[in-house]
């Protein structure tokens, strides 16, 4: 039977098969540093298989670069051997919820779902910190001399956090800020689904090499745009009032959007308004659909500059079918097709459009007609029009420039938690439309730098609106309160921390960033469960999702028992049986082992027993782990009788060769399509 790896993949390796796919002439084997063989490229021949194309030694060409940014690259690729462990005790509805939230550093976060959802995952939208000068920054293990490090001022956090201080003194102000980013977008491609697209904000602080580095990363032909989110005017500027950051968007394959026909829509602002008036006036006029397009009029004209319903109020008029605009019906820039249409009522031939009839036949212009979808003047003298509904025209392309005050979304979240605990959150509401330009399918999104875990309150919003089912995955560094709460300069942001803590102790929490972003997105769930139940007095509709599980980046659930010949005794090697860490559960264990074969986090986990053998079943039989008690042929056969995807066992469990070559006799016998491994 096959192990199950307690680290992550090998990027490199990952990489070294690909090239081995398109150039099998130029692997070759050698040796590392440990004298070790391994398999690799032979760079002389790959540059021979590329001649044509190559660009080397001392020619010119357009790069972007930085000290640093060979060390990111690689830190990327490098495998982490740590492991995410579930909290049930911190989540919301643990055996049923598709959500999930990780507290830790990002970049190991991502190299540890990597294996799970790469390819699985729609739209990540990251609010990374915007590098201000006193934002606390990710910083890594690069391989950089210390004098290139000279100016930075703090290390570690007492908890061992890898975060700085990145003050602009710091001569690597730019570099490190471009090294901290770099890995974590790298490996964030790799998890975009063909037609699934990210949204990264930043300011100008950055956003040059952010464009820079997301060009390289996912390339110059899938930039999508640049969205100007005009938050409210600053007073506080010298010279500009810079009262807008941006949203950078990327597809992962801009060319498979248009091959597929996908295109980004959002829904039009101000419509439920526009339909509950004609609503009404269909109750008060009847038939009378002149009378209701007057008052419909009059309604438009009494709403308030920056209604959103007022940007429509050239649809005004009604009829059975219900509100329409009176469109063109000439063809798009000229030389359409003529031919006679007569009037319905003088049965003369009506004034013809100097571009041409927008349809190419009399026979499809008289179906139009037959509709109801043309309406005609008084008499032949004026061009027809043709209805344009306004139900058939509720969505269009996103704008590029977002006009939303942030002060709104700061004002309700602080009355959600009960004071404000977060500095400049994101706003749910912009979010959530971000989310509803990739369409309403029940996808996966999600955000590595979760904050104030405002993506997820977007999430419950947006699945609540569509009856959609889109699930989150959130990670987010858990910063310790007191140590952000002495690193603080400003008397407004302490007095943000200082209320965060507060409600950690009053709710008996850690004081951690991670803690309060929990606490906010159960009562966000409470809140959006609170809203839909008033939307659906009658009830048969089924809720959104706003559970969700939680997990820590943590050490490995298992020991490191590799040892060199000499460096072990006979006696230590019993010690060495079990290689299962004090403290660490079966369940610990079970997801450590999820990742090795796709199974997503959220799925459902059943403790079953069979014949003395603890076990889990994992989403009916696709995997059955195999973790504690007592291994038996009894059990054995009635794990292999549910005929399961795959089966785990820990290598404790099997005593001796005997047992293992029994259980591979009896799953020949009664499943012998399981795919079977140890652990």
């Amino acid at each position: 039977m096959d192990r199950v790896d307690s680290h992550t993949p090998d990027l490199t390796q990952e990489n070294i098969e690909r090239l081995a796919g398109l150039f099998p002439d130029a692997v070759t084997e050698g040796t590392d540093a440990e004298g070790r063989l391994v398999r690799g490229i032979d760079f002389d021949v790959l540059r021979q298989d590329l001649s044509g194309s190559l660009i080397d030694g001392s020619r010119e060409r357009y790069r972007f670069t930085w000290p640093g940014k060979r060390a990111a690259k690689l830190l990327a690729r490098t495998p982490v051997d740590l492991a995410l462990r579930p909290y049930v005790g911190k989540s919301v509805d643990w055996d049923a919820t598709g959500n999930v939230y990780v507290e830790g550093d990002n970049l190991d976060a991502l190299k540890l779902l990597r294996e799970t959802y790469a390819g699985k995952v729609k739209l990540i939208y990251i609010d990374p910190p915007y590098n201000t000068g006193h934002d606390f920054v990710y910083r890594d293990d690069f391989s950089v001399s210390a004098a290139d490090y000279e100016g930075v001022s703090g290390d570690f956090d007492s908890d061992g956090n890898r975060m700085v201080e990145n003050l602009s003194s710091n001569g690597r102000f730019h570099s490190d800020w471009c090294s901290m980013i770099y890995p974590r977008l790298l490996l964030a491609r790799d998890f975009l689904t063909d037609d699934g697209a990210i949204f990264i904000s930043i300011d100008e602080g950055e956003d040059y090499n952010l464009r820079n580095i997301a060009n390289e990363i996912f390339g110059t032909d899938n930039f999508i745009g640049a969205i100007a989110w005009a938050g409210g005017r600053k007073n506080d500027s010298k010279w500009l009032s810079v009262s807008h950051e941006y949203i950078l968007c990327y597809a992962k394959n801009a060319a498979y959007l248009s091959e597929q026909g996908i295109k980004w829509r959002k829904k039009k602002e101000g419509l439920e308004a526009i339909y509950n008036e004609e609503s009404l006036l269909r109750g008060k006029f009847g038939d009378d659909y002149a009378a209701m397009s007057e008052e419909l009029k009059k309604w438009y004209r009494n709403l308030p500059d920056g209604n959103p319903s007022k940007a429509h109020a050239h649809y005004a008029k009604i009829d059975e079918r219900g509100i329409y605009f009176p469109d063109n019906i000439s063809w798009p820039g000229g030389g359409g097709p003529r031919y006679q249409v007569l009037h319905p009522v003088t049965r003369k031939p009506v004034k013809v459009p100097s571009p041409g009839w927008r349809f190419t036949t009399p026979e499809r212009m008289q179906e139009v007609i037959d509709e109801g979808r043309v309406e005609f003047g008084p008499d032949e003298t004026k061009v027809p029009c043709y209805k344009r509904y306004l139900k058939e025209t509720e969505y269009e392309a996103p704008y590029s420039v977002i006009y939303k005050d942030g002060r709104g979304a700061s004002k309700r979240l602080a009355a959600l938690m009960g004071g404000q605990v977060f500095e400049n959150p994101k706003d749910e509401e912009v979010i959530a439309e971000i989310i509803s330009y990739l369409g309403e399918d029940d996808c996966t999104i999600m955000d590595f730098f979760s904050g104030s875990a405002t993506t997820a309150h977007a999430t419950f919003l947006r699945n609540a609106a569509d009856g959609t089912h889109r699930k989150f995955i959130l990670v987010q560094l858990p910063e310790d309160l007191d140590e952000n709460l002495k690193k603080a300069k400003k008397q407004s942001t302490k007095k943000v921390i200082e209320n965060a803590i507060k409600l950690c102790d009053d709710l008996g929490m850690p004081r951690s960033i991670c803690d309060v972003a929990e606490e906010r997105v159960r009562r966000a769930g409470a809140r959006v469960l609170e809203d839909f139940a008033k939307a659906h007095p009658e009830g048969g509709v089924e809720p959104p999702d706003v559970g969700f599980r939680v997990f820590r980046v943590d050490s490995s659930n298992l020991r490191d028992v590799r040892r060199a010949p000499g460096e072990v005794d006979q006696g230590a090697l019993f010690g060495d049986v079990d290689t299962l860490k004090e403290g660490r559960s079966g369940l610990d264990l079970l997801f450590q082992v999820l990742p090795r074969f796709r199974i997503p986090l959220s799925a459902r986990v059943e403790e079953r027993d069979f014949a003395g053998l603890e076990s889990f079943v994992v989403d009916d039989g696709k995997l059955v782990a195999c973790f504690g008690g007592r291994v038996s042929t009894e059990a054995i056969e009635q794990v292999a009788r549910l005929e399961p995807g795959y089966a785990v066992f820990r290598d404790s469990l099997l005593d001796g060769d005997s047992a293992a070559a029994n259980l591979e006799e009896l799953f020949r016998t009664f499943s012998p399509d399981t795919i079977r491994m140890t652990i």
